[in-house]
């Protein structure tokens, strides 16, 4: 396919190899206002901003991904295998199941458990496991032992209902997972199907296990800068 996309109206050439992707677009457009220096909209198609511009002297994008692993599923696909992006690294929020995890808390997803089916369409005798990029992990590792932040490194759940009628999330924490979101496992077959690198970065926004530290949706927005500064020192 050529570019541009049915999603995406950027040039090639127009994204860093490097993006952060949070769900949000005005998230996208916080860290690109917030970080980046001469950020120039790349892509604003059904309102997902696009924006490339320089960190530290780097040259880094950020792009929203929307929510759930289909949305997540049409961009990441169309990046890495149309636009030459080589490492995707996911910003985003999750609701936390472990005791260990306060709302803000970090979590470094370095897998992705799903009730959800995107695995299927490879047609794989068995299970698949997507997982994160082991460099991309031990960087983020670093990162937040440099910063002093309270992280977790886990599995994470990718779920396809943020309604469970069926209220089903904590029955993954006995296996210590440690919290929920809802678009890193399919980001993280697609890295796995093109050869390429991905990491999911998440702030507990919501506890299961304290629900008074919940958070606002602006706060949420606009206000987990930690996880955004970690990303942007481990892009290449």
């Amino acid at each position: 396919m050529a570019v541009p996309t049915p999603h995406i109206s950027a040039k090639y050439g127009d994204f860093a190899k490097t993006v952060l992707m949070p769900g949000d677009p005005l998230r996208a457009e916080f860290i690109a206002k917030t970080y980046l220096e001469n950020a120039v909209l790349v892509n604003d198609v059904r309102g997902v901003h696009g924006y490339t511009g320089y960190y530290k002297g780097k040259r880094v994008s950020v792009m929203a991904s929307g929510m759930g692993q289909p949305s997540i599923g049409i961009y990441s696909y169309e990046l890495f295998n149309f636009y030459g992006v080589e490492t995707i690294i996911r910003v985003g929020s999750c609701g936390g199941f472990s005791p260990e995890l306060h709302a803000r808390d970090i979590v470094i997803a370095m897998g992705a458990c799903t009730n959800g089916n995107y695995a299927s369409q490879y047609n794989l005798p068995g299970t698949f496991a997507p997982i994160a990029d082991f460099e991309m992990v031990r960087r983020a590792v670093d990162e937040c032992e440099k910063m002093g932040v309270n992280y977790r490194v886990g599995n994470i759940l990718s779920s396809d209902m943020f309604y469970d009628d069926a209220n089903s999330g904590m029955q993954w924490a006995k296996m210590n997972v440690l919290g929920v979101e809802m678009e890193s496992a399919a980001l993280y077959c697609n890295a796995a199907r093109a050869g390429k690198k991905a990491l999911c970065i998440c702030t507990v926004s919501d506890s299961f296990v304290y629900p008074e530290e919940n958070t606002t949706a602006e706060e949420r927005q606009n206000s987990f800068t930690k996880m955004m500064e970690i990303a942007l020192n481990i892009a290449d």
